[in-house]
């Protein structure tokens, strides 16, 4: 990768992923190699309007086939998989059949005027270029955020009011 080309990655990273005064939930850190194992930690900085968060779930994107949440005292853990329409190679002379397409913690209380990180471990795709969204939704015992909002075409994601947390991938 030449000078400029990572110059204007860091840019573009910048502009997709700011977002307005940092109350969001935030995917860290960011950006990402393509096609290497990440450690995705999203950061819950506040509760709903001042009730305690009490479940956070998150869709994974298509093209991650590997996830390995990881547990948190006192928070239930839930995965989803998926079936695949099509099998992948798994590298090591086996098939993908199904992968994660979503976790789940719950049963914990994260009060509003605490933040946490909710962690796993992806095998990201061999996509340099592209930016992955994970869409999370956040239950509080009164209210819910529903951070899935994707930018349009031509459109900073600073604008959106709810927005997935996003990762760029950089090119190996």
């Amino acid at each position: 990768m030449t000078v400029p080309t990572a110059v204007i990655l860091a840019c573009l990273t910048l502009l997709v992923l700011a977002a307005p005064g940092g109350a969001h939930v935030t995917l860290e850190p960011a950006p990402a190699r393509a096609d290497a194992s990440y450690k995705a930690v999203l950061r819950v900085p506040h509760g709903c309007s001042g009730s305690p968060t009490r479940r956070v779930r998150v869709r994974i994107p298509d093209g991650i086939t590997s996830v390995k949440p990881q547990p948190k005292a006192g928070w239930s853990l839930e995965v989803t998989r998926s079936k695949l329409v099509h099998p992948l190679d798994d590298g090591h002379g086996g098939k993908i059949t199904e992968v994660v397409s979503e976790v789940s913690w719950s049963g914990g209380r994260l009060p509003d005027d605490q933040f946490d990180e909710f962690a796993m471990m992806l095998k990201l795709p061999d996509s340099a270029g592209v930016t992955l969204y994970f869409p999370v939704v956040q239950e509080c015992e009164q209210g819910v955020h529903r951070w899935i909002e994707l930018p349009e075409a031509g459109r900073a994601g600073r604008e959106l009011k709810e927005p997935a947390p996003a990762l760029l991938l950089l090119p190996k």
